[in-house]
């Protein structure tokens, strides 16, 4: 990678990453209550990832060696995702994007060269911007309205996004946009957050992941630089996807909902352990039917343990693998809701209590169902796929 393309990544190996983001997010579960209360920004969060090298991990070292890979980004979004799931995605929205300067040859140099340098004082958050009040989703094929215009001194852009997970710790805007040429072109359009003409609009009041503050942001004739453009490409080819990044996205959105079911798992685990009903005499784990119910929960997160790295194993030896990313993130999202709903099976009155952790926990773990694209499009994907295969693709 060019020197223009460098971040400082902390000293170690892998196994000592993921022990940094262990220790953490002991820490951030102190306070994430009270982030799910008040939802504020966990921005006390992100300055102690950053003091501990993880918030640009996947970016390239100075010394030229490669930054944390896909399977070794999965495991610490999980765990910071087990202390505090907010910080999480807002970390995976990050990591994705970052990670897409390592990997791919779509960011003109200057360009990467003062988003990268911006991260090095502090955190210096990226997401994309995609949703819309109007259109909706871009998975459901629909253009932006956001418009680019294009001006002697660069590009004009003007509209309104939804859900910029982050809120105001991002630092950069990927604006997707339509140009106004004749011949319309669709592309990202990176956006600092001090740009004249740009403004959050908060309106992020949900049940579950409050401290992701995903507020709207609106673009009034914002200035972009000729060169500061993704993927522009006529619009009429719809989105382009890049194959790894599309992986790195569906691995570690499951990854977040993967380290909620996990920790809900550590609170049933302790609440069976010394809850001892006065009738039983013994701890609740005790009786088979709670152990029988314990052991799906364990299988359950094995299993989204094996299939989230295997996927992330396949995106770092660079093999596209398809829907095969869509398909393993719509899996471990329904196990870990699965597990969820258990451990609230097995607390019963006190797992719905305000005041414990798992009532918040599943709240969290259902947002899941919200990212694109959801559950019926990753199986109509899925049906058209193998019906076309079979000959059968007359039938959709």
């Amino acid at each position: 990678m060019s020197a223009s393309a460098r971040l400082a990544i902390p000293a170690g190996e892998p196994g000592d990453w993921l022990a940094r983001a262990r220790r953490l997010a002991d820490g951030f579960a102190a306070t994430a209550g009270e982030l799910d209360a008040t939802g504020a920004y966990p921005a006390a969060n992100f300055a102690a990832l950053h003091a501990e090298g993880l918030v640009n991990l996947v970016s390239a070292a100075a010394d030229g060696v490669a930054g944390a890979a896909l399977v070794v980004a999965q495991k610490i979004i999980a765990e910071i995702a087990r202390g505090e799931p907010s910080t999480a995605l807002i970390l995976s929205m990050h990591y994705v994007n970052l990670a897409s300067i390592r990997l791919g040859r779509r960011w003109p140099v200057d360009l990467a060269r003062a988003v990268l340098a911006s991260g090095r004082q502090g955190p210096a958050l990226i997401n994309a911007l995609q949703v819309e009040p109007e259109a909706g989703s871009p998975s459901y094929g629909t253009l932006p309205r956001t418009l680019a215009r294009k001006t002697p001194e660069g590009w004009r852009v003007t509209g309104h996004k939804r859900y910029a997970t982050g809120g105001a710790l991002l630092h950069w805007y990927l604006v997707l946009a339509v140009t106004d040429e004749a011949e319309p072109r669709l592309g990202s359009f990176v956006i600092g957050d001090k740009s004249p003409g740009t403004r959050i609009e908060a309106g992020w009041n949900t049940t579950g992941m409050r401290a992701t503050n995903s507020h709207d942001i609106v673009f009034e004739d914002v200035l972009v630089p000729e060169g500061w453009v993704l993927d522009l490409a006529p619009a009429s080819a719809g989105r382009r996807f890049d194959p790894q990044q599309w992986a790195w996205f569906m691995v570690l959105i499951g990854s977040v909902y993967h380290g909620i079911a996990r920790a809900a798992r550590d609170e049933v685990l302790a609440f069976a352990a010394r809850f001892t009903p006065g009738s039983l005499r013994a701890p609740l784990a005790s009786l088979p039917l709670i152990q029988d119910q314990l052991g799906e929960i364990e299988i359950l997160l094995e299993a989204g343990d094996r299939l989230l790295e295997s996927v992330a194993r396949d995106a770092d030896d660079g093999r596209d693998g398809g829907n095969a990313p869509a398909q393993i993130r719509h899996v471990v999202l329904e196990n870990a809701i699965r597990v969820v709903d258990i451990a609230l099976r097995i607390a019963g009155n006190t797992g719905i209590s305000r005041d414990h952790p798992l009532e918040r926990h599943h709240r969290n773990v259902l947002c899941g169902r919200t990212h694109a694209p959801n559950g019926f499009l990753v199986r109509a994907a899925s049906a058209r796929a193998v019906l076309a295969q079979t000959g059968g693709s007359d039938a959709v």
